[in-house]
């Protein structure tokens, strides 16, 4: 008697592989790479023409015929560009580390601790966002002039540090810590200072990099006030010196050699801080 073994039940027909679906994503890659190319294109044009020789004919009329470093080469030794690259990464950097500290412990006490005019603090700090700053330059020159701030380091950078956006990211960042971690911090007697600096720093160090990226662009590509407070090359930023090359009638391949030159540090810092931005976004999405 030859027994036929029971197919088990949980043995069924496999379901259909799905169709790739990447044949029909065609025209979404298509317009993404058109997008990219025409975001991309006035750098690319950019470093074209900082390559270009003197006076021949580039893009957008024709392509040049050779490329050459003299430009870069000649920019890079000009009278006033090291030193004014040297004050935008003074300026930048040091704007970067006091606006990062200080928006962290105003967001870590508008989130977290409870005094009385909090809210009203905060939302009367953050209406001065609806205030162009058009309308207060002629008032905080003065200002800084009566305290004989004017063309100097701290005069061009003490005016900048109240940031209220900072603020608010910082606040609406910290929020989202859980309160069991503060409070068991204090149950173990820590004071204010040791909680923000082994809590709140450790936990923050995505939207603090994201923060400073943004505030190190805003600074290095900062012109207004940097035209309005420097007077000498001594604390004239790179984006006024550039402005001073163009009215000496510089070459176009000169001026762009110095806008490239000048995105280098920006490049450096994105690539530098990428993973800490996209850790930001990951973390926004889980919450």
């Amino acid at each position: 008697m030859t027994m036929t073994a029971a197919r088990p039940a949980t043995a069924q027909a496999r379901p259909a592989a799905r169709p790739r679906r990447h044949g029909r994503r065609w025209p979404l890659y298509t317009l993404l790479a058109v997008m990219s190319l025409l975001t991309l294109g006035p750098f690319i044009a950019m470093v074209i023409v900082a390559l270009s020789p003197r006076n021949a004919p580039t893009v957008p009329a024709q392509w040049p015929d050779s490329l050459t470093l003299d430009n870069l080469t000649q920019v890079l030794g000009a009278s006033g560009f090291a030193e004014w690259t040297l004050n935008s990464l003074v300026y930048s950097g040091v704007s970067v580390v006091i606006i990062l500290l200080t928006a962290s412990m105003a967001g870590y006490a508008f989130a977290k601790k409870r005094f009385p005019g909090r809210d009203t603090m905060l939302w009367t700090f953050l209406a001065t966002m609806m205030v162009p700053f058009q309308a207060t330059l002629i008032p905080l020159y003065v200002l800084v002039s009566d305290f004989d701030g004017a063309d100097t380091f701290w005069g061009l950078i003490v005016p900048t540090l109240a940031n209220s956006q900072a603020v608010f990211l910082m606040r609406q960042f910290i929020m989202g810590l859980p309160d069991e971690l503060f409070d068991a911090a204090k149950v173990d007697g820590a004071s204010e200072l040791r909680v923000y600096w082994t809590i709140v720093v450790p936990l923050t160090k995505p939207i603090l990099a994201t923060l400073g990226v943004f505030v190190f662009l805003w600074h290095w590509n900062d012109f207004l006030w940097p035209l309005v407070i420097s007077q000498s090359d001594a604390t004239r930023t790179l984006t006024v010196g550039l402005t001073v090359l163009k009215t000496e009638e510089a070459q176009w391949s000169m001026l762009m050699s110095s806008a490239a030159i000048s995105a280098v540090p920006c490049l450096l810092v994105f690539f530098l801080l990428q993973r800490y931005l996209v850790n930001s976004i990951a973390m926004t999405g889980l919450k």
